[in-house]
């Protein structure tokens, strides 16, 4: 019987501990540059919104803080990553140069809805509850 106890408490404290890593593996693979390459909800053409830069992002553990480009404008704001879930902060730090078209505004109003986020491969998704609304490539 007590054997039986034994390997029942080891089967759950692994199971847990690879819970735990793929938690922590998932939000390591967070870091870097992302450029983006889909953005939902925009009647325009995808390179119609972003002519010349396409918005980026950079994440970088502790993962407090995101940075990156709008298109247009630079820009930094506070992040709180809890397993797959994440949420930009309000209000969002950006420089104030004038830009043409809507792209920027799409991208920053996109950016304030998300609430969780996938990564598969060398693809970023960012969520809004479980819809894609933004995906990104790993620069």
């Amino acid at each position: 019987m007590k054997k039986i106890i034994t390997l029942i408490l080891i089967a759950i404290s692994t199971l847990t501990a690879c819970n735990t890593m793929k938690k922590g593996q998932s939000s390591e693979k967070l870091t870097g540059n992302w450029e983006l390459n889909y953005i939902t909800g925009v009647r325009i053409a995808f390179n119609g919104l972003y002519p010349d830069t396409k918005p980026s992002l950079n994440f970088k553990a502790p993962f407090k803080e995101v940075s990156g480009n709008s298109s247009c404008n630079g820009f930094s704001t506070k992040l709180e990553v809890n397993g797959n879930k994440m949420t930009v902060s309000q209000p969002i730090a950006i420089t104030m140069r004038h830009c043409e078209g809507e792209g920027e505004q799409r991208f920053m109003d996109m950016l304030k809805k998300v609430t969780a986020y996938s990564i598969e491969g060398n693809t970023l998704t960012l969520l809004q509850d479980d819809i894609a609304v933004m995906k990104f490539t790993k620069k």
